[in-house]
């Protein structure tokens, strides 16, 4: 067997020469001995080089379109044995690229390697980390999701600033329109064209590398070494210590996230680039010119890279400006990344305003952006768990997740057709709760000019509709605290706020004694028994079994002080005065009424000035396009706030499809 291979080996040597080949590499020498600094050149043909394992063994499960991208990354993600993680290893080891790419340009730089006559081997790396900026950007938009499609439209967006770009947009994006087409041009641009680039470009990097050989400064220099074995046990441990750290970080996030499916018409208020472009994102938002923060700036940067080999090699200090501002260039850029972060999370921190009145007003405007940015954030996450859900529970239709599946969901349609039509009054977060998890915001917040909230501001919003129609609702209702009716998750920015309703709570449920608040706990539970919550239901069977309920519906009629709520308020059977019908109060037919035409008679039909604004988003049934809302819309709404099909195992998707 020894001799077999010995002869194979002679055999192979005298057809390729391989030995020598493999000899010159391993006993290339170093000059000054090995470094650590050099280890960066190793990582990053390391990491090339998973990138493209990983993206052939992902490109035999991905479908490059537009109705089917999303599922197959899904499908990759949460059905391929191992799939998570090889798709987790392709993410992040990007990542792992652009923190070195930066840390080998300055080391190059530092150590003078791109000076004559290395000045194109320097381009050649310059190029190299354009390709690969523009592999992260092309790939961003292959799982298909509303991060990835709305990130990358700004960004081609972009495209069309400089003269000409117009018809490079189109190229681009494959029509006006962005599609499949376009998401077919970018997986051709991801796995074809700029990988075939960069091999080529990479192959004529290290060519002129070994040409010329490495570069040590003149000052400290030690005893020169071949590259084995010191060098390639630092390149060893280096490249080690990226995989380890790449590997934790796919192991810790369970491997590259995904958002929920890509919906066109569904705008995204959290879209981002990957944190590498964080900082063109925040130097655009310091110039009211777009063309100028996209265009103008980062074309001079590179014509400044570019160029630096050629100053140096005629000006005498021209090596340490380089230096200096190769630091300001990379330091400005960490900073601008930092600013965007500080600036998305800024909602999140507790913070003094400033004094100044325009940075003050500076201020709230960015936390509410931050508001914004972290509301839509979450509901992505929830979106996609509620994704998950519906595929395994229903499979993946032949027409897609996003097609099939979500756009009949009332848990995805409901907040996404509440906050297009709704949170302009109307906000949706949990009272109890500083999570951003479930909100919904409504409008902002009414400020003077020095951005404090108005003492008395003008009616601005209408009541958070939070656990609709469930008991703590009811609870928050006849709450005559700051923090019930007339606090701001109610009437507290409404007309209402000063009303007879707010004065009843105020004046007759202050200061009850034992007995009167049982009144009103029973009240409560009668009253949210009427909405048949599928949440509350064995809580409902519970209380109408012991009596509670009975008791809750005799004392709507009972004076708790000197008036009772049927003094107002009908219900059922019994007459009441000028004010909406509470039989049926937040059932799933008497909230699609109440949406569709709040005039209704059992509505504000008694006294339509006491509608503070609500719109009637369905009034003519036999003319549909007279109205805001189609029946179906309605209905997601309706079902969502009501948490009708929360629960899966509650629900009939063949029936709603057939509605």
């Amino acid at each position: 067997m020894k001799s077999l291979l010995q002869g194979l080996h002679v055999w192979l040597d005298e057809r390729t020469g391989f030995q020598q080949q493999y000899e010159d590499a391993l006993y290339e020498n170093v000059p000054g001995g090995s470094r650590w600094i050099y280890v960066t050149g190793s990582m990053l043909v390391l990491a090339f080089v998973t990138q493209a394992v990983t993206g052939f063994y992902l490109w035999m499960f991905y479908s490059p379109g537009s109705q089917n991208a999303w599922e197959s990354v899904f499908w990759i993600q949460t059905q391929v044995p191992g799939g998570w993680f090889l798709r987790g290893v392709h993410h992040y080891m990007s990542n792992a690229m652009m923190v070195i790419l930066p840390l080998h340009l300055l080391q190059v730089v530092l150590f003078k390697a791109y000076v004559k006559p290395r000045e194109i081997n320097f381009w050649m790396g310059l190029i190299l980390m354009l390709l690969v900026m523009g592999l992260g950007l092309t790939g961003y938009l292959l799982p298909w999701d509303q991060k990835g499609y709305w990130a990358t439209k700004v960004a081609t967006e972009l495209m069309s600033l400089p003269p000409g770009g117009g018809m490079l947009q189109k190229l681009v994006v494959g029509g006006i329109e962005y599609g499949h087409h376009t998401l077919t041009r970018f997986f051709a641009l991801h796995a074809g064209l700029l990988p075939t680039l960069l091999v080529l470009v990479l192959s004529f990097h290290v060519a002129l590398f070994r040409r010329h050989g490495i570069t040590v400064p003149n000052s400290g220099r030690g005893a020169d070494e071949y590259f084995w074995p010191r060098q390639v046990f630092k390149d060893a441990m280096a490249c080690g210590l990226m995989l380890v750290v790449v590997t934790g970080m796919v192991l810790w996030h369970h491997g590259a996230a995904l958002g929920p499916p890509a919906e066109p018409l569904e705008t995204f208020g959290a879209a981002r680039p990957e944190w590498y472009y964080l900082f063109l994102f925040q130097l655009l938002k310091k110039f009211e010119n777009e063309f100028i923060g996209a265009i103008v700036v980062p074309a001079v940067v590179m014509l400044f890279l570019f160029s630096m080999p050629l100053v140096a090699n005629r000006i005498r200090f021209a090596h340490i400006v380089n230096v200096v501002m190769l630091f300001v260039l990379l330091g400005g850029a960490g900073y601008l990344t930092y600013e965007a972060i500080h600036h998305d999370g800024l909602a999140r921190q507790e913070l003094n305003p400033p004094e100044n009145v325009v940075e003050r007003a500076l201020y709230f405007e960015r936390r509410e952006a931050s508001q914004k940015f972290i509301v839509s954030q979450a509901q992505a996450q929830r979106e996609f768990e509620r994704a998950r859900e519906l595929v395994e529970f229903f499979g993946i239709p032949k027409e897609g997740a996003a097609s099939g599946l979500l756009k009949h969901d009332p848990e995805i349609q409901g907040p996404r057709l509440f906050a297009r039509h709704c949170a302009s009054c109307h906000s949706y977060e949990d009272p109890q709760s500083d999570d951003y998890g479930n909100k919904i915001l409504g409008p902002p917040i009414p400020r003077d000019e020095q951005g404090e909230p108005l003492v008395d501001p003008p009616p601005y919003g209408a009541p958070n509709l939070y656990g609709f129609a469930n008991r703590d609702w009811f609870r928050r209702i006849l709450d005559p605290t700051d923090q019930g009716l007339a606090g701001r998750h109610m009437f507290g920015s409404t007309v209402h706020r000063d009303g007879e309703m707010v004065t009843f709570v105020q004046e007759e449920l202050t200061d009850l004694s034992d007995e009167q608040q049982m009144l009103v706990d029973d009240i409560v539970v009668a009253l949210s028994a009427e909405a048949k919550l599928k949440d509350q239901q064995q809580a409902d069977q519970v209380a109408l079994q012991d009596g509670t309920i009975q008791r809750g519906i005799e004392a709507l009629g009972e004076a708790i002080d000197s008036q009772s709520c049927l003094d107002c308020h009908c219900f059922h059977n019994d007459e009441g005065g000028m004010a909406p019908d509470l039989s049926n109060y937040g059932s799933l037919d008497w909230l699609t009424s109440f949406i569709a035409d709040p005039q209704l008679e059992r509505f504000y039909g008694y006294d339509s000035e006491m509608n503070d604004r609500m719109p009637s988003f369905a009034k003519h049934p036999h003319d549909p396009k007279l109205n805001l809302l189609t029946p179906r819309e309605i209905d997601l709404i309706a079902r969502w706030l009501r948490g009708d099909d929360r629960d899966l195992g509650n629900r009939h998707l063949q029936g709603q499809l057939a509605l």
